[in-house]
């Protein structure tokens, strides 16, 4: 597949997604949500690639958020699409884990992207918010669910109706991102991340996301229920098989997510 607003690289076991549209701090328009599904099937289906990570390209920005030429236009009947929001929940749900990796600005829908990940780093010059309320709307493609759901209501409440941009630092402090770190060492921390991650049970990762996620949604007794299925999917698997022997030889295990 062809892109244009978006450059899908590979590096070992690490899929990258980079937005590229700098000039336009990377602002997410249909075209570039389309093609950012496109290249998370391309990566799904490459059985190499373990881990996913997200950025934008320069330095000045992430995602500065939804194309505002295009929201402008935008009627009743057309935001009641799904558009943005079943990209986020395609990410949200993805098999692979991701990682967004922060490089600048992540506004509006740029941070309803980074929500949508597993794991969120920044580097220092990094600025984050969810502006929408000053311009009359509000976080509208999962930020006023899935921030709450990471750092709680009361501060998630502030950010939102404030529409308050905070630095990297103050992110790390309220558990938006996981680490902050200098700019020239973001995409190698953001490697480490991955590379870390990569290394364990494809099939393990892949059924603890969704008992993470899905176990957010529901009562404690149900939840519980749902984490028993998949750790007993998992007994049953040759990877745990794997796992497991590769422990008692004293050998790093070569997991093949089955």
């Amino acid at each position: 597949m062809d892109y244009n607003n978006i450059i899908v690289k590979l590096e070992n076991e690490i899929g990258f997604i980079v937005v590229n549209r700098p000039e336009l701090r990377n602002a997410l328009n249909s075209e570039t949500l389309l093609e950012i599904e496109g290249a998370l099937e391309q990566l799904r289906v490459n059985q190499e690639v373990r881990v996913v990570v997200f950025t934008g390209a320069g330095e000045k920005s992430f995602a500065a958020g939804a194309d505002i030429s295009q929201l402008n236009k935008r009627t009743m009947i057309e935001a009641l699409q799904p558009n943005m929001t079943a990209t986020y929940r395609k990410i949200e749900d993805y098999e692979k884990p991701t990682i967004a990796a922060i490089n600048g600005f992540a506004l509006g829908g740029g941070l309803e992207l980074a929500l949508a990940c597993d794991i969120r780093i920044a580097s220092f010059n990094a600025k984050v918010g969810l502006p929408e309320v000053g311009l009359g709307i509000i976080p509208g493609a999962g930020g006023t669910q899935r921030l709450t759901r990471i750092i709680g209501k009361g501060k998630a409440m502030d950010l939102i109706l404030t529409g308050d941009i905070i630095t990297a630092e103050e992110a790390e402090r309220i558990g938006l991102i996981s680490r902050a770190v200098p700019q020239e060492e973001l995409i190698e921390t953001a490697k480490a991340y991955a590379r870390k991650i990569g290394s364990k049970g494809p099939l393990a990762l892949r059924l603890a996301k969704a008992a993470v996620n899905r176990g957010a949604d529901i009562e404690m007794e149900t939840a519980l229920y749902l984490e028993k299925l998949a750790q007993t999917i998992l007994i049953g698997s040759e990877d745990k098989q794997e796992g497991t022997q590769a422990f008692l030889e004293k050998r790093t295990p070569q997991f093949q997510g089955k």
